[in-house]
């Protein structure tokens, strides 16, 4: 109990303190602009509309990738340094990986905001939340999108390095703009803090090589 009684006061004055409406394109930027997160609250914008646009390019469904867009990243209400404390406050189940490199945790919190803040539960749209960073193995074509949109809508003033092998690798398929982006977080796994075991299971699973 005692890990739990500093985050649950936390996790209820979020409710408390916000009327949500029903309508995430009005309440995701509410609710991050509230929290002093107003770059997020651009970036999901930006993600919301590149996944409904991937949505009806790849057949998954536009309105449940527009959904998954919006609050994928809701959670980083809580700094990067607070996320594996309110993680364990939640309840979360935290693999080694995520100890080492918290930041990663932030889509499994943001289920957690999706359910507990927007009253979201379908189940494909928070599995799409729960793996937008990493992607992981039997991935749906939801997730898969969900995935793709957050790496085109870079919120950085510069082209992301992977932007243009992506971009022409969807003109192929969906699935093999993700096998480019696997292969390149394979490629720079010595400049990152840990390679996430999803990562690994789904690159097995989509046929991008790796060594173990």
């Amino acid at each position: 109990m005692s890990a739990i009684l500093p985050y649950q006061p936390t996790l209820q004055s979020l409710r408390s303190g916000f009327n949500a409406k029903g309508w995430l394109n009005e309440d995701v930027p509410t609710f991050l602009v509230q929290n002093d997160r107003q770059r997020a609250a651009a970036h999901c914008a930006n993600v919301a509309r590149a996944a409904y646009q991937l949505a009806e390019r790849f057949g998954a469904d536009p309105l449940a990738a527009e959904a998954g867009g919006w609050l994928h990243d809701v959670s980083v209400i809580w700094p990067n340094d607070q996320r594996l404390a309110a993680a364990e406050a939640l309840g979360i189940e935290i693999l080694p990986e995520e100890r080492k490199a918290p930041m990663i945790l932030h889509q499994k919190l943001s289920v957690v905001l999706a359910r507990e803040i927007f009253d979201v539960r379908d189940a494909a749209v928070l599995s799409a939340v729960g793996c937008h960073t990493t992607l992981k193995a039997g991935a749906s074509s939801l997730d898969k999108v969900v995935f793709i949109a957050d790496k085109l809508a870079w919120d950085e003033p510069y082209d992301a390095p992977w932007h243009p092998a992506l971009r022409a690798a969807l003109e192929t398929s969906l699935d093999e703009g993700c096998r480019v982006y696997l292969r390149y977080v394979w490629e720079q796994r010595d400049t990152l803090a840990v390679f996430h075991p999803w990562t690994a299971e789904a690159c097995r699973e989509m046929g991008v090589k790796i060594s173990e």
